[in-house]
């Protein structure tokens, strides 16, 4: 299962959020309105070719004279609070955060509402402070859901869970508290069937390549025990399979 199936759906209840939040005033105060759009990291392709389109597409159709500005933080923590404090500066008055460090977005949180400037956190959850608004998926049922159908798999393919064999569970960044929650549905999902887990690893900024790079060692490490892996989203599932075709594995008839 895709984490990613539906990134326009996402991008419509943060542009809802702001709808619910302008009903409160009248339609010429939100007119021309600057709202910024922050997104984490290029690690994954999502936010480029599509949540930043699904969100100017929808925000056009709330307030056609309101301006987006959108800028994307190359997973660096600072560079996203650069650009926060950018955005502020240029008179946004809504900033919508998928923050690449959720502890450390929470002085981002405060300072914004300190001077009457609206957060909206997306996709990912700020614990430490109360945003106006939240959207994303139910990332806790995705991990799960994600982790139940290898185990399906597994089990349609007649692959045993005896003796020393397992899979291997790669996470998400430590820094995304969405990530926790993935990480914590994957584990109930790895319930539903007996194998066990091998060895798992969360991924330093959703990397691809930090993911391949640590398969590469567990299937050296493990080689044949090895009869799945449970990725938390596509990213770090295709530095998995780079990582058995350059062991010179196929991983869809493994």
């Amino acid at each position: 299962m895709s984490r990613y199936m539906s990134r326009l759906t996402v991008a419509a209840l943060a542009v809802s959020g702001l709808a619910l939040g302008a009903t409160f005033a009248k339609a010429q105060d939100i007119a021309g309105s600057t709202v910024a759009f922050l997104m984490p990291d290029q690690g994954s392709t999502r936010y480029e070719e599509h949540d930043h389109p699904g969100f100017v597409a929808e925000m056009k159709k709330l307030c056609d004279s309101c301006k987006v500005l959108y800028l994307n933080a190359d997973a660096d923590v600072t560079k996203q609070q650069q650009q926060f404090n950018s955005v502020i500066t240029q008179g946004a008055k809504v900033v919508v955060l998928d923050p690449v460090d959720s502890a450390a977005a929470a002085s981002l949180v405060h300072n914004a509402q300190a001077q009457g400037v609206k957060v909206i956190a997306y996709d990912r959850p700020i614990p430490d402070a109360k945003a106006d608004f939240y959207v994303s998926f139910d990332n806790k049922a995705i991990g799960k859901a994600i982790a139940a159908s290898l185990v399906e798999h597994l089990k349609a393919k007649g692959v045993l869970s005896d003796g020393d064999v397992g899979v291997l569970q790669i996470n998400g960044s430590p820094t995304d508290a969405a990530a926790g929650l993935i990480k914590d549905g994957i584990h109930e999902g790895l319930k539903t069937g007996s194998y066990k887990t091998l060895a798992e690893f969360d991924t330093p900024n959703w990397a691809p390549s930090n993911a391949q790079q640590w398969a590469a060692g567990q299937i050296s490490r493990f080689g044949n025990k090895i009869v799945g892996v449970v990725a938390a989203n596509d990213g770090t599932g295709g530095g998995a399979i780079a990582a058995f075709k350059a062991a010179g594995v196929d991983p869809v008839r493994r």
